[in-house]
């Protein structure tokens, strides 16, 4: 009876351990997501401040978001390596340089603020190691709803959406740079301590090319790439470019248009585990058909332009649960059919392209609206590339996951 009793310690303990990794590293998601996300909100600012154009806008809040999706790369190859453990901290303390930089000296120009985005873009690199780091502490059957939980970290933006300008308002325009790095200097110290790697993780043999050229060959790769590309990828462009959109096409004030994108970013968090929850249960490609249906729909009713209440803003609100439970359900689809040793590879590559789809619509959408005055086409574009993600969905990616059954990774 006493060895039962042991027994039942070890395993409480044990099935405790994996939610507090979960949760560190959904706490440090979010508070380098709101870093990254930093510039965002102020955008309007300091469009009014330096005098910038429509697109020079656009291109301020798009610099992080390229430098971050890239960076994922050898980040997540790194993480194979290295681990979260490492990783998460390092990330961290370096993503504390950039935003003293921007806060103390680089807000007086455009090429300065360039300059601090494209180091805030480190920020953007942290999901690539929370998804390998969270897929080593749990079994295949709730990887989904872990890896989805911990995309709540997303959420990040939102807090930099809701505090970012009410705290340059009530201090000054240093204000929100100086909270965030304390805070971030204080996670990197917690997660060195006591964030560790889990038990038989799995690590590549391989160098880090090596490990990239393997990753570049998987077919689940570039079939996650594309999914994520538009589902992230919107979730993204509209997270930093809806305050410049309500502003600019319904007239809102920017705390007022700041707030409505902060709602739509709490949705599409929210939604992130239960996309994730839905393909444990009744398998990705049924969830990523539905919802890339619905972002297709409501792309289509914004496109042409309708009042912001009711309809647009049911429109957004559509389409950030939409997209939310899409980038859930990529990757447990990834957690489903890619070997153990290669995640933070395939995370890396598949954030990379969710980033890039994050980069490529707000400079579209600022171009078009300056060489059209409406936002509408770039809208329709959305709805029709839904259209192709959902035949791709249907055709491509259902075909690989037959001939590729879950592994017991």
């Amino acid at each position: 009876m006493t060895t039962t009793g042991t027994d039942g310690k070890e395993q409480a303990a044990h099935g405790a351990r994996p939610m507090l990794m979960l949760g560190l590293a959904t706490l440090g998601f979010a508070l380098n997501f709101w870093a990254w996300a930093l510039l965002s909100p102020l955008g309007p600012r300091y469009k009014d401040l330096l005098g910038l154009s429509a697109s020079q806008q656009a291109l301020l809040v798009a610099v992080p978001v390229i430098v971050g999706s890239l960076g994922r790369v050898p980040v997540g190859a790194l993480t194979d390596r290295l681990g979260g453990r490492v990783m998460f901290p390092l990330i961290s303390a370096a993503t504390i340089v950039p935003v003293l930089f921007i806060g103390v000296a680089g807000q007086s120009s455009l090429p300065a603020l360039l300059a601090g985005g494209f180091f805030l873009g480190v920020g953007g690199t942290v999901f690539a190691v929370g998804v390998p780091f969270v897929n080593a502490w749990f079994p295949p059957r709730r990887r989904g709803l872990a890896i989805g939980v911990f995309g709540v970290g997303m959420g990040g933006t939102a807090i930099s959406a809701l505090t970012t300008v009410k705290l340059v308002e009530a201090g000054n325009a240093t204000t929100p740079f100086l909270i965030t790095a304390v805070v971030l200097a204080v996670y990197a110290a917690v997660a060195w301590l006591v964030m560790r790697d889990a038990p038989g993780r799995t690590v590549s043999p391989q160098p880090l090319l090596g490990r990239l050229a393997a990753t570049a060959r998987l077919p689940i790769t570039w079939q996650a790439c594309a999914l994520y590309a538009v589902a992230f990828g919107g979730y993204v462009a509209f997270s930093v470019y809806l305050p410049a959109y309500l502003q600019t096409g319904y007239g809102l004030e920017q705390a007022d248009a700041a707030n409505r994108m902060a709602g739509f970013v709490v949705l599409a968090v929210l939604m992130r585990p239960v996309g994730g929850w839905l393909s444990d249960r009744i398998g990705s490609i049924p969830v990523l058909t539905g919802v890339f249906v619905v972002v297709c729909g409501a792309a289509a009713v914004q496109a042409l332009t309708p009042g912001l209440m009711p309809v647009g803003t049911i429109a957004f609100l559509t389409m950030a649960a939409a997209l939310g439970a899409a980038s859930g359900a990529t990757f447990a689809l990834v957690a489903q059919v890619t070997p153990a040793d290669k995640v933070g590879a395939v995370t890396g590559l598949v954030g990379a392209a969710g980033g890039l789809g994050g980069f490529v619509p707000p400079l579209l959408m600022g171009f078009l609206y300056g060489e059209l005055g409406s936002y509408g086409v770039g809208l329709g574009l959305l709805a029709a590339t839904a259209a192709l993600t959902v035949l791709l969905t249907v055709t491509v990616v259902r075909r690989a996951t037959v001939r590729e059954p879950a592994r017991s990774l």
